[in-house]
């Protein structure tokens, strides 16, 4: 009985977790926002404990903010958070793209070449009005750059590498319904290109194209995010992300 108890809150609480973890993402919950255990037992079902356990594993990934006396926050974010996450995310994972081409094997380079098709397969299907088709392609997006760091030979070092991740598609995942005003940019062109340099063992290569890819990816966020924060309703700058469900009409 008591095995089964435990297994039965360790499953809720990764429940809690991944829906936490996703709504958190996608913008569901504005930066700064209080995350009530009240509330999110009201609207998900799930016990005060199993929460609490997914919003602390959310603490330690940076998504959510924790405070004597004011309880659990969604992480806020900043123009200048945005630029150190993608600054990081190049200084960690030029080194794990290093070592992966100097470690590789031929099943590291058919994980890369079956995630940059499947990724370019997702990409002729998404369509920015589709919240699930764009979800996907986040996905595919992020199993490419695991591809290409994944014969790194150290655990903490992807760790960290995913932490980073959580850290920047919070900025992402907001503006791909903007596909179209977002100036042209061939995607696939910038992906296929680190995978041919990293495929060839081109190291220096490689490295500078994805150090120019996230870059790039930093200025148009930039540019996204500012002229959110511009056009917001209540013109204080504040991010003008969607209201969780509970609160809707």
């Amino acid at each position: 009985m008591v095995r089964t108890a435990s297994k039965s809150s360790k499953s809720l609480g990764e429940q809690a977790y991944s829906m936490l973890r996703h709504e958190i993402i996608s913008g569901v919950y504005a930066p700064e926002q209080p995350l009530r255990l009240a509330q999110l037992q009201e609207r998900s079902g799930i016990g005060f404990s199993p929460l609490r356990e997914a919003l602390t594993r959310l603490t330690a990934e940076g998504l959510v903010t924790s405070e004597s006396m004011r309880g659990f926050r969604v992480a806020p974010l900043s123009l200048d958070d945005l630029r150190d996450t993608m600054e990081t995310r190049i200084f960690v994972e030029t080194e794990a793209l290093r070592r992966s081409i100097e470690r590789g094997d031929d099943d590291w380079e058919a994980r890369i070449v079956s995630s940059l098709h499947a990724l370019g397969r997702q990409n002729e299907r998404s369509h920015p009005d589709d919240p699930d088709s764009l979800a996907a392609l986040e996905d595919r997006h992020r199993d490419f750059h695991v591809a290409l760091i994944s014969a790194s030979g150290s655990r903490r070092l992807e760790q960290i590498v995913d932490n980073l991740y959580l850290g920047s598609v919070r900025y992402r995942m907001p503006s791909l319904s903007n596909l179209s005003s977002t100036p042209a940019r061939d995607l696939m062109n910038e992906h296929g290109a680190i995978a041919d340099a990293a495929l060839a063992r081109d190291a220096s290569r490689a490295v500078e194209l994805l150090t120019a890819h996230y870059r790039l990816t930093a200025d148009l966020l930039s540019l996204a995010h500012s002229d959110r924060m511009a056009r917001s309703a209540d013109g204080a700058g504040r991010w003008a992300l969607r209201t969780p469900p509970s609160a809707e009409p």
